[in-house]
C-alpha cells in the first residue's frame, strides 16, 4: 500500500508532494475514447463480411490519406508553417528550373489601364450622366473617369520599358533580364506586355483574393504563378530584383514602396536602384521634406531613391546605377557607357 505524506496537499513541489501527484495519476481514469470508437459495435473476428467492412471504414477514414494528399490536414491552423514553405518552394524551385537568376520588378496601380480602353470608360461615364443627370455619383464618376484616362499615359510608359527590358543584352547584374509584376491588370499588365512582345521571360506572380483576380494575358504560362500568401509573394518579388520600379498607384503600391524603402534604410537586403515614374504624382502622394523636416526620415534617406518620366530615362537610371557598383553591368553595344535604351 502506498502511503501519501499527510502535507503532500499543501506542499506542491516537494518530494512528498510530487509522489502524490504521481500516485493521483495513476488512479485516476484513462481518458475516455471519442464517441465514434466507444460506440462502435462489437462485432466477432472471424466474419469475413464485418471484417471486411471494418477495413473498408478504415481506408475511407481521413485519417487513413497521407499527409500530402490530405487538403483537410493541409488546411489546419497548425500547418500554417508547412503551407507557407510550400508556397515559397512552389514559385522558387520553377525559377531556378526556368534559370531566372536576373529580375526588373515593376509596380503600380491596376486602376490604370490602355488609353483606349480609358477613353471608352469617359465616354460610358458620360452617357450615364447624360442619360440620368441628377443621379448621385455621376459627376465624379466621370471625373474619375477623366482623371484615369490622364493617368493612362503611364500604361504606355510601363509597356515601353518592358520592351526595353526584353530587349537589353547587357552583362554582369543586367544580364538575362526578366520582368516580374504582381500578375495583375493596370501597370502590371503593361510591364509584361512590353517584355511578351519581345518574346522575353514575362513573370507574374498572382495572389488568392476573396474576389479573383484574373492574371493578365501578357505572362509566359510557365512563370504564372497564384500565391496564397502576401509575405511571400513579396519576397518572390524582391529575391531576385536588380531594380525595383514604382508607377503611380494607391495602398497595395505604397505598401510595396515603404516597404522596399525600409528594407534598404535598415540594410536587410542588397542594395538596388530604386526609382520613382512621375515625380509630380509621388511628390503629392508622399511629403518626403515633411517628413524630413519632421525628424521622421533623414535628407540622406531621400538618396534612396530617383525620379523618372519616360522609360528611356528609368532605364538609363538602372544601367548608370550599376555602372556605378559593377563594371560588368553596363550594357554592350552602342551608348553602353550612356546607358542608352536599346531599341
Amino acid at each position: 500500500m502506498t502511503t501519501i505524506h499527510k502535507n503532500a496537499a499543501t506542499h506542491p513541489g516537494t518530494a512528498a508532494g510530487n509522489r502524490a501527484d504521481h500516485t493521483r495519476a495513476q488512479c485516476q481514469d484513462p481518458p475516455a475514447l471519442p464517441d465514434s470508437v466507444r460506440r462502435a459495435p462489437r462485432v466477432r473476428a472471424d466474419a469475413p463480411s464485418e471484417r471486411s467492412a471494418r477495413v473498408r471504414r478504415m481506408i475511407e477514414s481521413p485519417t487513413y490519406l497521407e499527409a500530402d494528399e490530405d487538403l483537410a490536414f493541409l488546411r489546419r491552423p497548425e500547418m500554417c508553417g508547412i503551407r507557407l514553405q510550400l508556397d515559397y518552394w512552389k514559385t522558387e524551385e520553377t525559377l531556378q528550373r526556368h534559370a531566372i537568376d536576373h529580375t526588373i520588378v515593376v509596380y503600380g496601380s491596376t486602376r490604370i489601364i490602355a488609353p483606349a480602353a480609358a477613353r471608352r470608360r469617359v465616354a460610358q461615364a458620360r452617357r450615364a450622366l447624360e442619360s440620368r443627370p441628377g443621379e448621385p455619383g455621376g459627376e465624379s464618376a466621370l471625373q474619375v473617369a477623366e482623371q484615369l484616362l490622364r493617368r493612362s499615359r503611364y500604361y504606355g510608359i510601363a509597356r515601353k520599358f518592358g520592351r526595353i527590358v526584353g530587349s537589353a543584352r547587357c552583362a554582369g547584374a543586367l544580364s538575362a533580364l526578366a520582368v516580374v509584376t504582381g500578375g495583375g491588370p493596370g501597370i502590371m499588365e503593361a510591364a509584361n506586355r512590353g517584355a511578351y512582345e519581345r518574346e522575353a521571360p514575362s513573370i507574374g506572380l498572382n495572389i488568392a483574393l476573396p474576389r479573383e483576380q484574373e492574371p493578365n494575358a501578357y505572362l509566359t504560362p510557365e512563370l504564372c504563378f497564384k500565391l496564397h500568401y502576401f509575405a511571400i509573394r513579396k519576397l518572390h518579388l524582391l529575391e531576385r530584383a536588380q531594380a525595383a520600379v514604382f508607377f503611380p498607384g494607391g495602398f497595395g503600391t505604397c505598401d510595396e514602396l515603404f516597404e522596399v524603402l525600409t528594407l534598404l534604410q535598415t540594410n536587410k537586403i542588397r542594395r538596388l536602384p530604386v526609382v520613382l515614374v512621375g515625380e509630380s504624382f509621388w511628390r503629392r502622394a508622399i511629403n518626403f521634406e515633411f517628413l524630413i523636416g519632421e525628424g521622421m526620415i533623414a535628407p540622406q534617406d531621400t538618396a534612396l531613391f530617383s525620379f523618372c518620366e519616360t522609360a528611356a530615362d528609368i532605364w538609363s537610371a538602372i544601367v548608370r546605377w550599376h555602372e556605378g557598383v559593377d563594371a560588368q553591368s553596363p550594357c554592350q553595344g552602342s551608348g553602353a557607357g550612356s546607358g542608352a535604351a536599346p531599341r
